[in-house]
């Protein structure tokens, strides 16, 4: 999926989430591959662009409630 972070809050909420999530999650921008738990990781991306965010699972009932909880970032 794609997700548009664009603010420092959303930042927060994006890597708060991340932390409570069991899985792998990783942010692709171009050919940077950033580990979504990592604030400082996150805020080297450019935010005011679409970034991929890819939910390392074979859980889809969980991935959609990662998803669901990022709400207004998803594109």
């Amino acid at each position: 999926r794609k997700i548009l972070v664009g603010t420092i809050d959303n930042v927060k909420k994006l890597c708060a989430i991340a932390m409570n999530s069991e899985y792998d999650i990783d942010l692709v921008s171009g050919r940077y591959v950033i580990d979504a738990k990592s604030i400082m990781g996150i805020f080297s991306l450019d935010l005011s662009k679409v970034i991929e965010i890819h939910v390392h699972t074979e859980d889809e009932a969980g991935a959609n409630a990662f998803f669901e909880q990022l709400g207004g970032m998803i594109q």
